[in-house]
C-alpha cells in the first residue's frame, strides 16, 4: 500500500505490487501528484504549464528539432505559447493541408528523381508526420521516389549524399555488445526490423553499408502502406565489409573498408545479432532484405522455425508474382496447372517464386513432382537440367530430364513456355526475338520482367507490347507509364512487393504470431489477386492500383492474422471483427494536440 499527500490531505491508493515494477509505481505516483496539483492550480496558465510538464515534451528549439514531434508552422497559438515557440516560427499558423501543398510544390520543382528523393528524406528528418501524410496521399507519385527505382540510385551514391544517420549500423567491431547498440535506439517497443548486409542491393550488387537506403525505404512503406507506426520500426545494416572495389577505394564510403566476413565468422556474427534482437526487442519480426544468394536461403532455413522472421526477396517476391499469375489466368481463361513457366535467373527470387507457384498448382490437384515439372530455369550457365554436375541446393528440385541448352533463347524455342519470368538483373534479357517467339505460340503470352531497378529490367512495357502485337500480359518490378497500342490503353502492372510485405507484417504484429510461414505468403497472394477488379483486367493490369494499397494491406493483414489464429501461432486474444479492428489500429499521419 502506498500513501499520497495532496496539499496536506491524505489520500490512500492501494496498488497491487505484482502488477507493476517499482519504477512504474514511482512514475505513476509522480503523475498522480502532478495531477492533484494541477486540479488545485489557480489559473489556466498554471494548468497549461503543468500539462506540458506531464506530457514530458521538450520545449523551444528542441521541440522543433524532434522530427517525431515537430509540427512546424502548424503549431497552434496556444502550443507556441506553452512550449516556448513564439518568435521561433513565423506568425502564420498553417493547416496540415497547406503544409502538404507547400511540400508538393517544392518537390515537383526538383530537376530529377534523386533530388526529389533527397527532398523527401529531408522532410522525414524534419517532420515525420508531414512526410507520411504527403506519401500516403500521393502514393502513386512518390512510391518510385522513396523506393524503387530511385532508391537504387540513392544507394549507389549513399556515401556522397549522406546527411544524417538512420537506423543502427553493426559491424564486427561490435561483437560482444550488440545488445548495447540496439538499446541505443530511442524506441523500445520495436515490432518490425528490416535488416540487410548490403551484398545484393536490388540488381546493383554489393553496396556494403551504402545499402542502408533499402531498410530505411522498406520501413517507410510499412508505415505509409500498412499503417504501422514509425516508432515501432527499426532499420539495421550489418556491415560485414564489401567486395566492391570502387567502394573500398572511395574516401566517402561510410562502411568498413575490408573484405566481407565469410564462413563461420559470418554465421557467428549473424547469430549474435539475432540473439540480441530477441533479448532487446522480443516482440520484433525480423525481415531479411537483400542478402546475397550464398546466405539468403541458408539464413532463412536456419531461423524460420524458431524466430519470427522472413526473407522478402524470397517469400515476398514469390507472393506478389504468384498473385500476378493468378490474375493473368483470369485473362487467359485457363488454370495455373496448364502453364509452362520459364525463369530467366535462378537466384533467391526465382527459386522462391518457383516454390510458391508449385504450391499453387498443388492446390489445383497436381502432385509436387508434376508441379515442379512445369517450372524451368535458365541460370548464367544455361538451362537447369539433371545432366549438369554443377547444381546444388534448391536448383536440384527444378532440374529436369532434358538436353542441356546453352541460353535463354534456345530454352524459349525448345520449351515453348506460356510465361517467361525475368529475375536475372540482365537488362534486355527479353529480346525482341524472344518476345516475338512468345507471341508466335501463345495467344496471350505472360511476360513478367521483374528485375529492379528500371536500368536492369529484362524488357520495358513498351517493348513487351510492341513485339507481341499488344497481346502480352505484362508485369514489371519497376513502374512504367501506361502504353497506348493501336488505340487501346494498356496499363503495365508493377509487381511490387509492397503489395505483400507490409500487410504480412501487420497481420503478424496484430496477431502476435510467433512465426511467419510460407502458407501466410500463399494466402497473401490469393488475397491480393482477389483485389484485382474487372476494370483492372480490362486494361491487362494484373495488380490493383497503388492508390488502394492501404485497403489491400489491411485485407492481407486480416488473412494472415486469421491463419495465425487457425494454426495456433497467435499470442494475442482474437477480437470478434478482426478486419475492422485491424483498420482501426492503422497509423494515420495526423497532428495531435499537445494540450
Amino acid at each position: 500500500m502506498y500513501k499520497l499527500a495532496f496539499e496536506g490531505e491524505d489520500t490512500v491508493i492501494r496498488i497491487k505490487r505484482d502488477l507493476m515494477d517499482q519504477d512504474t509505481v514511482t512514475r505513476l505516483l509522480d503523475l498522480i501528484n502532478l495531477a492533484a496539483f494541477l486540479e488545485k492550480s489557480r489559473t489556466v496558465e498554471d494548468r497549461e504549464t503543468i500539462q506540458a510538464r506531464m506530457l514530458g515534451l521538450p520545449k523551444g528549439v528542441a521541440l522543433l528539432r524532434d522530427p517525431a514531434l515537430n509540427k512546424g508552422t502548424a503549431f497552434t497559438e496556444k502550443e507556441r505559447e506553452i512550449f516556448g515557440l513564439q518568435g521561433l516560427l513565423p506568425p502564420k499558423v498553417h493547416t496540415m493541408e497547406e503544409q502538404v501543398m507547400r511540400a508538393l510544390e517544392n518537390l515537383r520543382r526538383k530537376s530529377n528523381d534523386l533530388e526529389k528523393y533527397l527532398f523527401m528524406i529531408s522532410l522525414q528528418d524534419r517532420n515525420k508526420t508531414l512526410f507520411y501524410r504527403v506519401v500516403t496521399e500521393n502514393i502513386e507519385e512518390l512510391m518510385p521516389i522513396i523506393y524503387t527505382p530511385t532508391v537504387g540510385q540513392a544507394c549507389l551514391e549513399y556515401g556522397h549524399i549522406f546527411r544524417r544517420p538512420r537506423g543502427i549500423f553493426i559491424s564486427p567491431k561490435d561483437r560482444g555488445r550488440m545488445h548495447k547498440l540496439l538499446r541505443n535506439w530511442p524506441y523500445q517497443d520495436i515490432r518490425i526490423i528490416v535488416v540487410t548486409d548490403g551484398e545484393r542491393i536490388l540488381g546493383l550488387g554489393d553496396l556494403g553499408a551504402d545499402g542502408m537506403g533499402i531498410p530505411v525505404g522498406k520501413l517507410a512503406l510499412y508505415s505509409a502502406c500498412a499503417g504501422i507506426h514509425p516508432a515501432l520500426t527499426l532499420p539495421v545494416t550489418l556491415d560485414v565489409g564489401t567486395e566492391n572495389e570502387a567502394l573500398l577505394n572511395d574516401p566517402l564510403y561510410i562502411g568498413l573498408k575490408q573484405r566481407r566476413l565469410r564462413g563461420a565468422a559470418y554465421d557467428d556474427f549473424v547469430e549474435e545479432f539475432m540473439l540480441a534482437v530477441q533479448e532487446v526487442f522480443p516482440r520484433a519480426l525480423v525481415q531479411f532484405e537483400d542478402f546475397g544468394n550464398i546466405n539468403a536461403f541458408r539464413l532463412l532455413d536456419r531461423y524460420r522455425d524458431h524466430v519470427c522472421t522472413f526473407n522478402d526477396d524470397i517469400q515476398g517476391t514469390a507472393a506478389v508474382t504468384l498473385a500476378g499469375l493468378l490474375s493473368a489466368i483470369k485473362i487467359t481463361g485457363n488454370k495455373l496447372q496448364d502453364q509452362t513457366f520459364l525463369f530467366l535467373g535462378a537466384g533467391e527470387a526465382g527459386l522462391g517464386i518457383g516454390d510458391l507457384t508449385v504450391t499453387g498448382m498443388m492446390k489445383e490437384g497436381l502432385s509436387r513432382e508434376e508441379a515442379q515439372q512445369r517450372c524451368w530455369f535458365v541460370d548464367s550457365k544455361g538451362l537447369v537440367v539433371k545432366s549438369r554436375g554443377d547444381l546444388t541446393g534448391r536448383k536440384l528440385r527444378f532440374a529436369h530430364d532434358h538436353e542441356f541448352l546453352p541460353d535463354f533463347p534456345a530454352a524459349v524455342a525448345a520449351l515453348r513456355p506460356t510465361a517467361i519470368i525475368g529475375v536475372s538483373g540482365l537488362k534486355g534479357g527479353f529480346t525482341p526475338q524472344i518476345l516475338e517467339a512468345m507471341a508466335g505460340f501463345n495467344e496471350r503470352p505472360m511476360v513478367f520482367s521483374l528485375s529492379n531497378p528500371t536500368s536492369h529490367t529484362e524488357c520495358t512495357a513498351e517493348e513487351a507490347y510492341r513485339f507481341t502485337g499488344g497481346r502480352a500480359i505484362y508485369a514489371s518490378g519497376s513502374p512504367f507509364d501506361p502504353v497506348i497500342y493501336e488505340g487501346k490503353k494498356l496499363v503495365p502492372a508493377q509487381g511490387n512487393n509492397v503489395y505483400i510485405f507490409p500487410g504480412v507484417g501487420l497481420g503478424v504484429m496484430v496477431s502476435g504470431s510467433q512465426r511467419v510461414t510460407d502458407e501466410m505468403f500463399f494466402v497473401a497472394a490469393q488475397t491480393l489477386a482477389a483485389e484485382v477488379s474487372t476494370e483492372d483486367l480490362e486494361h491487362d493490369s494484373v495488380y490493383p492500383p497503388l492508390s488502394k494499397i492501404r485497403e489491400v494491406s489491411a485485407k492481407v493483414a486480416a488473412a494472415v492474422a486469421e491463419l495465425a489464429y487457425a494454426r495456433q501461432l497467435a499470442t494475442r486474444p482474437k477480437v470478434d471483427d478482426l478486419a475492422a479492428w485491424i483498420k482501426a489500429q492503422m497509423y494515420e499521419p495526423k497532428y495531435k494536440s499537445y494540450l
